[in-house]
């Protein structure tokens, strides 16, 4: 490969929470390891690998110059979006109107949510659910009402079309929030899942939050489907979230964008947004987003996608031959596998926080599925080094689930 997916970096020192919040933030991050064990950083959902070069180069190109004062985002800030869709996304119809700037993807979900209902209000996810989803919500004071997503005969999640339905009409909900791809199951949606679900919201007078920040890490095999382009209802019902940061690595620089093209949510959004005077871009973030949408960016996708999937197929694999009790959903998406414990927990006389516990005390630091609306789960991040991911499951199947 032509990028470094090999190294093993040393994250230790270096602001990441994923390896320096190990330990030291209770009922959040994994406890510490016992002596003899170093941590494998496999909860938060950041990458263990270097950025593509041309993010580096553009900011430190930028850094040069010895001004830092106020400015506009760039037509080559918008130019790199147009494209990056078009050639990722197959989108051909966005211009520059529609594209506008939010700090974050969950900034940008709470900016929608609170342009179009009002605290007390309900608010539709599907669970599990993303843990992001969950704190910004209640924090604002939203009832969060959950539409379980079911397996069906061949261990594929699928949604509930009328249980959808059903609790929208019972409490009354007008915005939904959906996860395309899923994040912590990994499910990219087929075209006629998301014409059924915009057939729901559509019935209901709905407005949808799509958060497609994953769209695109994308397991080789499967393609992200927007979802403003399932037809016109949904592209002009529909509010979506999109970042550089998860599929490069960015969070630490801050920034994302929505995309809008009915005007009216797309007024009702921006002046949201702009109220607190705090949703500003950063210039370092809109130099990071146009050197990761540079033609190397595409190059470095590709392979991180062939990395990933091997890392998925590899855990998957192994979970299924080694791990008895332990089930586990084939991801089509993301980097997360989300291991439901239900079975093995039952059979071996455990909580899910022992499990957790002895999955932390030999450096696999795996994040609580508790979080996630699911009551015995484990969330594992694989986007690290296979050497590591492989070290991991070594050390979960002679210490963790295998014991006697």
């Amino acid at each position: 490969m032509k990028y470094d997916f090999t190294s093993i970096i040393n994250r230790n020192g270096k602001d990441a929470i994923a390896v320096d919040g190990v330990g030291a933030m209770p009922g959040f991050a994994p406890d510490g390891p016992k002596d003899g064990f170093d941590v494998i950083p496999m909860w938060i959902a950041d990458m263990n690998f270097p950025t593509v070069p041309t993010v580096q180069d553009a900011i430190i190109e930028r850094a040069k110059h010895p001004a830092f004062g106020y400015f506009e985002a760039s037509e080559d800030y918008y130019n790199s979006i147009i494209e990056w869709q078009k050639n990722r996304n197959d989108v051909t119809d966005l211009t520059k109107e529609h594209i506008g700037y939010e700090n974050g993807v969950l900034g940008g979900v709470i900016s929608t949510l609170t342009s179009f209902a009002a605290p007390g209000d309900a608010v539709l996810l599907h669970s599990p659910t993303y843990i992001g989803f969950t704190m910004s919500v209640e924090n604002n004071g939203y009832k969060i009402v959950h539409s379980p997503l079911k397996k069906d005969v061949n261990g594929i999640y699928r949604m509930d079309y009328e249980d959808m339905d059903r609790k929208i009409k019972e409490h009354n909900i007008h915005v939904a929030i959906f996860c395309n791809p899923h994040n912590p199951l990994g499910r990219v949606w087929e075209r006629e899942e998301l014409e059924q679900a915009m057939e729901v919201y559509r019935r209901n007078d709905c407005i949808v939050i799509s958060d497609e920040i994953w769209s695109d890490l994308i397991l080789e095999g499967y393609k992200h489907i927007p979802m403003q382009s399932v037809n016109e209802d949904a592209k002009m019902r529909t509010v979506a979230m999109y970042a550089p940061s998860k599929t490069f690595n960015l969070a630490g620089l801050v920034g994302s964008y929505h995309i809008i093209y009915n005007k009216y949510l797309r007024d009702r959004v921006r002046a949201k947004s702009s109220k607190p005077h705090y949703n500003e871009m950063n210039i370092f973030s809109m130099y990071a987003l146009i050197g990761a949408y540079k033609q190397e960016g595409y190059e470095w996708l590709e392979e991180l996608r062939q990395v990933i999937t091997e890392n998925i197929n590899y855990g998957y694999d192994y979970i299924i031959n080694h791990f008895e009790g332990v089930e586990v959903s084939k991801p089509q998406g993301t980097y997360m596998l989300f291991l439901d414990c239900t079975t093995w927990c039952k059979n071996h006389k455990k909580t899910i926080e022992e499990l957790e516990k002895m999955c932390w005390d030999v450096g696999v630091a795996l994040q609580d599925g508790v979080m996630f609306k699911h009551p015995c789960a484990l969330r594992m991040n694989l986007a690290l080094p296979l050497s590591r991911v492989k070290e991991a499951f070594e050390r979960l199947d002679k210490y963790v689930f295998n014991i006697k």
